[in-house]
């Protein structure tokens, strides 16, 4: 069988980094981002108080419409940020889900490899493609297939695969070649239905040797 397993929130907690890299960033109250016009009546230069922008974070990341988590003042800015002036912060520095998570993802792969096909695939954009690269890297990834999709692609990703692992709405709900869906469980996927559950990456395997011996 051809098994695919997400990257972002099954094996790396991408949210977590991202929520404090924008901390780091943007909530340090010098780094407000405000205009200022300059009072010729009182000779001195004066904040525009409505221009002023105040950041900040809204977490849990119970949605993936990230800027009601990640406040900007539009979704021009909340790319930038996540796509092009820290994707290596965010993608290739994030941890782990949990500390044994690729010890689990090896043995898997060393136990299903001889007679399954065994991919990671991840939704991303831009610069985050080489930063995932150094975060399978870093972590010691053993899996050689490895697939990036977006949301031109996903139907194509979809369709090549039996069995998806995955915390992603836009596959869960999707219907098109519709493979085998496992469902990892998040705040931002908890009311969908998949054809199985799971909440832990120890799941992985028992669930996917059910599949195949049913």
């Amino acid at each position: 069988m051809k098994i695919a397993i997400e990257i972002n929130d099954i094996i790396r907690n991408v949210f977590l980094k991202a929520s404090q890299v924008y901390e780091k960033f943007y909530l340090d109250s010098e780094n407000e981002e405000t205009t200022s016009e300059y009072d010729e009546n009182n000779d001195e230069w004066v904040i525009n108080e409505s221009e002023k922008f105040e950041y900040g974070l809204n977490l849990p990341v119970n949605s993936l419409d990230l800027i009601n988590h990640f406040k900007f003042k539009n979704n021009e800015d909340l790319y930038d940020f996540f796509y092009v002036d820290f994707p290596m912060q965010i993608f290739g520095h994030a941890p782990s889900v949990s500390a044994n998570t690729f010890n689990i993802i090896n043995e898997l792969y060393v136990n299903l490899r001889d007679n399954n096909e065994i991919s990671l695939i991840s939704d991303e954009m831009g610069k985050s493609k080489p930063a995932t690269l150094f975060f399978l890297s870093k972590y010691g990834s053993m899996i050689e297939n490895i697939k990036f999709y977006s949301n031109v692609t996903i139907d194509k990703i979809i369709s090549e695969f039996d069995i998806i692992i995955t915390s992603n709405p836009n596959i869960i709900q999707n219907k098109n070649n519709r493979p085998i869906i496992v469902k990892y469980n998040t705040p931002y996927n908890i009311d969908l239905i998949s054809d199985y559950n799971i909440n832990s990456v120890l799941e992985i395997e028992p669930i996917i040797n059910k599949i195949i011996n049913n």
